[in-house]
């Protein structure tokens, strides 16, 4: 039977088993480390991605694109890679070093893809529990319709298990490079990394957090890397890391097996599963400002600075660019299953709107735009034209509405309002904004309201009016 006609790993497969268990995390950042290590993949990671910024956001959408590939139907595996093989066809252009790359690349991919089934044979070697030859081959086959689901030829892939070991060696060896972007992971991205939304309770106790995960992570991930990846790029695997592995290894190894399945696997991400409703989310009591200082102050240039940091500064450098643009419509893209037109719907909508914001507030010329700029600049071209918004921004809040109006029913309910911001602000908050422009309460927008929210944030001098809420409490 031909790997494409095969079904894809079922729900007691070897597969799911493996990339499901929560330990895989211990390897997740050497799998992240081995791809960018890949030139194709390093030089599309500087140009087209906001890692830097966001670097759980990397995290996120490289576990979430794997569990939407390994758990499910086969209809919903063909479109995640259809959503993938939209995604990736702008990521080309030339690296430092004048080489041409695209994310499209069929060896590339299927480095890429190879490494994730090679994280899953690693996690159980490290642990001291190795797939036995006959476990190999069958972890193998299982993945096959992934692969399948690619197209790629033949020849750029493994042809069993068998064959995995000596394909990563030569990989490793003859086209890996060990350059700033894989330095920048391995040892300064999680010295630098952000608080994570969810552990903002952590508060001042991040950065020394941060400092202590970075060490061990830095270590862990040396220890494993393939010894033929460290002895090409000199990087040496100290007694002090060699047994920090193997204590985590084998420890969350032998944990495992004894854990109930509900706490041994992650929560399997399904294509199209709907975000916590809003009745699930727990709402932060509210605040309570000065109501009369309130009123009296304009409220215009911290909502538009929130939107700013929040919203349009996608690499945290404290400015934009044209890159910024297109990486939220990059992330907007990402979160839904659009069509090839309906992509470029979105593309073309925040091209578009950088074009606007260039050209008005762009005083200097140098193609960027710093807060200051874009707060005055918006202010100015509100109080002075009254259809300064239709001409920018309006063009593509409206084409972010018809993309996240994923059934086509002209609304949007409280979970699709959510995938518009994607992970930059709580959840809770969002589920404010949505109630405050939901004026009529009936637990959904129309388009109009949609864009009228975005028109009252820009332009409400009133930190009270509805859609000055849209990103949540003022």
């Amino acid at each position: 039977m031909d790997s494409t006609d095969r079904p894809g790993p079922g729900p007691g497969s070897l597969l799911r088993r493996h990339l499901g268990e929560w330990r895989l995390a211990l390897v997740a950042w050497r799998l992240l480390v081995l791809q960018t290590s890949h030139p194709a993949v390093a030089a599309g990671t500087a140009e087209h991605s906001t890692y830097r910024a966001h670097p759980w956001r990397r995290v996120q959408h490289t576990m979430e694109s794997g569990q939407r590939l390994v758990f499910s139907d086969r209809d919903s595996l063909r479109r995640e890679v259809a959503r993938l093989n939209r995604a990736h066809k702008r990521i080309t252009g030339t690296d430092e070093h004048g080489r041409a790359y695209s994310a499209q690349d069929p060896a590339t991919r299927a480095w890429v893809l190879i490494t994730l089934y090679e994280s899953a044979v690693a996690m159980r070697e490290l642990s001291g529990d190795p797939l036995t030859p006959e476990e190999s081959e069958q972890l193998y086959a299982e993945f096959a319709p992934i692969l399948a689901a690619f197209e790629l030829p033949p020849e750029v892939l493994p042809g069993s298990a068998a064959e995995v070991p000596g394909y990563v060696d030569a990989v490793v060896r003859e086209q890996l490079e060990f350059g700033p972007q894989v330095r920048y992971l391995l040892f300064d991205m999680l010295r630098e990394a952000p608080r994570p939304r969810r552990l903002r309770f952590l508060g001042p106790a991040w950065p020394l957090l941060r400092s202590v995960i970075a060490s061990v992570l830095t270590s862990l991930t040396l220890a494993d890397l393939p010894p033929a990846y460290r002895e090409r790029f000199g990087l040496a695997r100290t007694r002090r890391a060699a047994l920090l592995s193997r204590v985590l290894h084998r420890g969350a190894g032998r944990l495992s097996t004894r854990l109930p399945d509900r706490w041994r696997y992650r929560v399997h991400a399904v294509p199209g599963r709907p975000a916590p409703s809003s009745d699930q989310v727990r709402i932060p009591a509210p605040r309570h400002p000065d109501r009369s200082g309130w009123l009296r102050r304009d409220a215009r240039r911290p909502k538009l600075g929130q939107f700013f940091s929040q919203v349009l500064d996608q690499t945290g450098d404290g400015f934009i660019d044209a890159h910024d643009l297109r990486s939220m419509a990059h992330n907007v893209c990402w979160q839904l299953e659009l069509t090839e037109g309906g992509e470029a719907e979105v593309y073309a909508a925040f091209d578009a709107w950088w074009e606007q914001i260039r050209e008005t507030m762009d005083s200097d010329g140098d193609g960027r735009i710093s807060k200051a700029e874009f707060v005055a600049a918006t202010i100015a071209g509100c109080d002075r034209d009254p259809d300064y918004l239709e001409r920018g921004l309006h063009g593509a809040v409206r084409a972010v509405f018809r993309a996240a109006d994923t059934d086509g029913s002209g609304f949007l309910d409280a979970d699709e309002y959510r995938t518009v911001f994607g992970s930059r602000v709580h959840p809770a908050e969002l589920s404010h904004g949505f109630r405050q422009l939901d004026r009529d309460g009936d637990g959904r927008l129309t388009e109009e309201e949609f864009v009228h929210g975005f028109t009252e944030f820009f332009t409400a001098r009133s930190g009270l009016a509805a859609g000055s809420q849209l990103l949540g409490r003022p």
